[in-house]
């Protein structure tokens, strides 16, 4: 969709958002109502195909930086629906002519319009005044975005997953052209293909979209029965998509040339797949690096001694030295994450002292004898220090 189809359009109210909002925001706001107008889970239902059409549009607009800004000045150029009709006023004075050509002419003599120039050349299909590009021009499709979710062991190791969308695609029954098979468009006779007329109003002369073509430069007099026209229809496709072992949670994936088909002849957006990630039940994740926490006796930890402990493909034998403090990491070289660049982690071990809720009476005496033995031992001389002194 080029900038001038984007006048009478607020992307904004469609996402349910302020013109100011965040990217964040933005983004939120669509995977919300995509989630809630999907075709899979709305069958039959037009209005919310449509609704998610809308939604899909908006935020292929409003999640591109430099679509977003050149929509917003759209907005502010001729959102304010002046007599004009594109918000410049109606003015007296005898002869017409371009508002581009003006601004195209400024932005040659004065420093500050030559960027509005430009702005006005998009919008019309020109740069800086000068005829050029029709409205019709080839415009690349928007980038799509979708979500998948994985257990933890395939976030690590890496996985080959089918992904099924529905999405807009290349209607298949007419080729992308709009029209009836067997029937092709015509150029538009209104504006002899161009999709620009000119319009005066006062003192002014506008080029604007052709209302016969929309803009399109043709006319398509027997629509095709799967897209109505629009040369682009719901699809339900399957892919292939490849996750990358060491695969971090909310991280997207890039499928080139898989997002949302492009309009005359022009390249398609990418597809982006968002992974989720389920956590493990014993393992964490820090970098490339495994966690995992090992409850282990106080005998353990103060007499030393070996201890098996889980890896994410079996198990090894860890050793733990005499004294040892509740809480120490103790490192395992190259069990961690491996990619595919040759990266390895490691996985980190924390020994944790674990308490008995009860004792019975032969450890209970043990260890009184053991507190008896170790009467003598602080445990905590700068605490006592400090208390002592006060």
């Amino acid at each position: 969709m080029s900038a001038r189809e984007w006048i009478g359009k607020d992307f904004y109210r469609e996402l349910g958002v302020s013109s100011d909002a965040t990217a964040d925001e933005i983004k939120k706001a669509y995977r919300k109502l995509a989630k809630e107008n999907h075709p899979d889970a709305n069958a039959g239902n037009v209005e919310a195909e449509k609704k998610f059409k809308a939604v899909s549009e908006a935020y292929g607009v409003l999640s591109d930086t430099a679509k977003r800004k050149e929509y917003d000045e759209a907005r502010r150029l001729f959102g304010s629906g002046g007599p004009g009709g594109f918000g410049f006023p109606a003015g007296g004075g005898a002869g017409g002519f371009d508002v581009g050509d003006i601004f195209g002419q400024a932005g040659q003599q004065q420093s500050g319009f030559g960027g509005l120039g430009d702005i006005l050349g998009g919008l019309f299909g020109r740069r800086g005044g000068a005829a050029g590009a029709t409205a019709n021009r080839p415009q690349r499709g928007s980038d799509v975005e979708t979500d998948v979710r994985i257990d933890f062991t395939e976030a690590v190791k890496g996985a080959t997953l089918p992904l099924r969308l529905s999405s807009p695609a290349t209607c298949s029954t007419c080729g992308g052209n709009g029209a009836k098979p067997g029937t092709s468009p015509r150029t538009c006779s209104t504006c002899q293909g161009s999709g620009l007329v000119s319009r005066s109003q006062g003192a002014f002369a506008f080029s604007e979209p052709c209302r016969d073509c929309r803009g399109r430069g043709t006319i398509i007099d027997d629509p095709c029965p799967e897209c109505a026209g629009e040369g682009i229809s719901t699809r339900t496709r399957t892919l292939t998509v490849r996750i990358p072992p060491g695969v971090a949670d909310d991280q997207r994936i890039r499928l080139a040339g898989q997002g949302e088909p492009g309009r005359g002849g022009a390249q398609p957006g990418d597809l982006y797949v968002r992974v989720h990630v389920a956590p493990h039940a014993l393992f964490g994740r820090q970098g490339l690096d495994l966690t995992i926490t090992v409850p282990v006796s106080f005998a353990e930890l103060a007499l030393g001694g070996t201890i098996t402990v889980p890896t994410l493909e079996g198990k090894v034998s860890l050793k733990v030295p005499q004294g040892t403090a509740s809480g120490r990491v103790l490192r395992v070289r190259g069990k961690g994450i491996a990619k595919r660049d040759g990266s390895q982690g490691d996985l980190l071990v924390t020994l944790q002292a674990a308490i008995p809720a009860k004792l019975d009476d032969q450890a209970r005496e043990a260890l009184e004898a053991y507190a008896e033995a170790m009467a003598d031992h602080d445990p905590r001389p700068e605490i006592t220090e400090l208390l002592e002194g006060r």
